[in-house]
């Protein structure tokens, strides 16, 4: 006869008017673990109120939370706070602020999606540890908690038992992760499959993505240029070559480009390549002259430098950190 699995006890934490999908996007890639394990997986999940009512507004949503902070005394295994766009509301959370202080120490993890970062923020609980929120708000988070490192460009932040996600749907990237962590990359994928979501997303562990910034274009030439630039990285992709593809003139071409996306055509190139690059170290192995070669870059050096300028790391001590 199998062991049976050990119940994990996952508890979303839900402030007032909370963003949905920063609550149910994890809370489903839990359940779904659970459904798709053939019973190999037990997430035990419930929602907890930061006010002394279980009932709260979430979006169009009322949501019943399964208990409060001023009755909740099950274990937490993880413990996450979701976000809310009246995160405000962290700097005058004292009850709530106790209740993190002695809930989340206890945890063998805990963390936010979006938002949720000011209440630990609020709390200390975010003070000398690497940590994401929303890149709308991630400047706020800094000012506000000099004492936490923000780091505003990554989907999800993971430093010891401290695991953060950047804004809304990102919560699901890190249920999958923490997922991962617990039950391997088979689980995780089949949790990701079954939502219809990726496992990683095709721009890396980054908040902004080429991928994402091809979908901001109108113009048809413009946003056809961008999925060819996308397909064909390892090609030199000068700006002649670009504008010729787009049937424009190299100057029409820039001056529309420029307009329809914010960023020129050169540095769509290069954010496409780090991109890809950063996927690669991700996922593999690759050597670097390799990455490089594959992504369209003249030599690793000019791989270096494009990291440093979009990330602000090269590429060894990338792929060193995110697989910490």
């Amino acid at each position: 006869m199998s062991a049976k699995p050990a119940r994990r006890s996952i508890a979303i934490v839900v402030p007032p008017n909370a963003q949905s999908l920063d609550v149910s996007g994890p809370l489903d890639a839990f359940l779904e673990a659970n459904r798709q394990s053939s019973g190999r997986v037990h997430y035990d999940v419930r929602l907890v109120a930061i006010d002394a009512g279980r009932t709260i507004r979430a979006g169009g949503m009322s949501l019943i939370a399964d208990s409060s902070i001023f009755d909740d005394s099950k274990a937490i295994d993880t413990l996450l706070v979701a976000g809310t766009p009246d995160f405000a509301l962290a700097y005058s959370s004292g009850d709530f602020h106790t209740w993190l202080r002695r809930r989340a120490p206890k945890a063998r993890r805990y963390g936010s999606v979006c938002t949720g970062a000011f209440f630990l923020g609020a709390a200390g609980l975010l003070d000398g540890l690497n940590a994401t929120t929303h890149w709308q708000h991630a400047a706020e988070l800094a000012e506000r908690f000099p004492a936490a490192k923000v780091v505003p460009d990554q989907i999800y932040v993971e430093d010891g038992s401290l695991c953060t996600g950047a804004g809304v749907t990102a919560g699901i990237d890190l249920a999958l992760k923490l997922i991962e962590d617990d039950h391997g990359r088979d689980i995780a994928l089949m949790v990701a499959r079954r939502l219809v979501v990726f496992l990683k997303r095709p721009g890396g562990q980054s908040q902004f993505s080429a991928h994402l910034a091809a979908q901001i274009a109108n113009e048809g030439r413009i946003q056809s240029v961008q999925h060819w630039i996308l397909d064909h990285l390892p090609l030199d992709l000068t700006l002649a070559s670009l504008a010729e593809r787009a049937a424009m003139s190299v100057r029409n071409f820039s001056r529309v480009f420029q307009d329809e996306t914010g960023i020129t055509p050169a540095d769509f190139v290069e954010m496409a390549r780090v991109d890809s690059a950063r996927r690669l170290l991700e996922e593999s192995d690759t050597p670097l002259q390799r990455v490089a070669s594959r992504c369209g870059f003249a030599s690793p050096d000019t791989m270096r430098r494009a990291f440093v300028r979009r990330i602000g790391t090269g590429p060894s001590d990338y792929r060193e950190r995110f697989r910490r």
